[in-house]
């Protein structure tokens, strides 16, 4: 038995030493950012309505674009001022307000509606919209509207 026992001994510590140099060390988890989020919307009165699908959708003049952030309220939140024209008196202005991507951009649609079925004359009108953003997770966000940098917010 003795004899068995030290044949088996050196087999047996070298299958110890083996499985312990193969061992490797566990790898640590990457810590990975939130994606940002809207944690409470505001209301929008002009957002894209149901009814939009039957009307014409056309582009705006910009003309000025504004970021303010509002100390008055609490939380603070920013405030987006857009100024510009529309192709028809019979137009109306409506603003998209995306969620923010990866990179912290929220990105802003501002464009018109106007039922075809209307007789309009084709007379830029003027319009001006003033808009609250909401809460948005903390971090700094860059504010995109129509594809042109508007300003950034932060948020905390």
């Amino acid at each position: 038995m003795r004899k068995k026992m030290k044949r088996t001994l050196p087999l047996f510590l070298s299958l110890i030493l083996v499985s312990c140099a193969s061992l490797e060390p566990a790898p640590t988890p990457t810590p990975t950012l939130t994606p940002p989020l809207v944690l409470k919307p505001e209301e929008n009165p002009y957002a894209p309505k149901l009814e939009d699908v039957s009307l014409k959708q056309d582009n705006v003049v910009l003309t000025i674009v504004s970021l303010s952030e509002r100390y008055d309220l609490t939380p603070i939140r920013a405030q987006l001022y857009v100024s510009g024209s529309m192709p028809s008196v019979c137009s109306e202005p409506r603003v998209k307000v995306n969620r923010p991507n990866e990179q912290y951009q929220i990105t802003v649609e501002v464009y018109s509606v106007a039922d075809l079925k209307l007789k309009c004359e084709n007379v830029f009108q003027q319009f001006e919209v003033s808009i609250l953003l909401g809460q948005y997770s903390p971090g700094q966000y860059t504010v995109w509207v129509n594809d042109n940098l508007a300003g950034t917010l932060a948020s905390y």
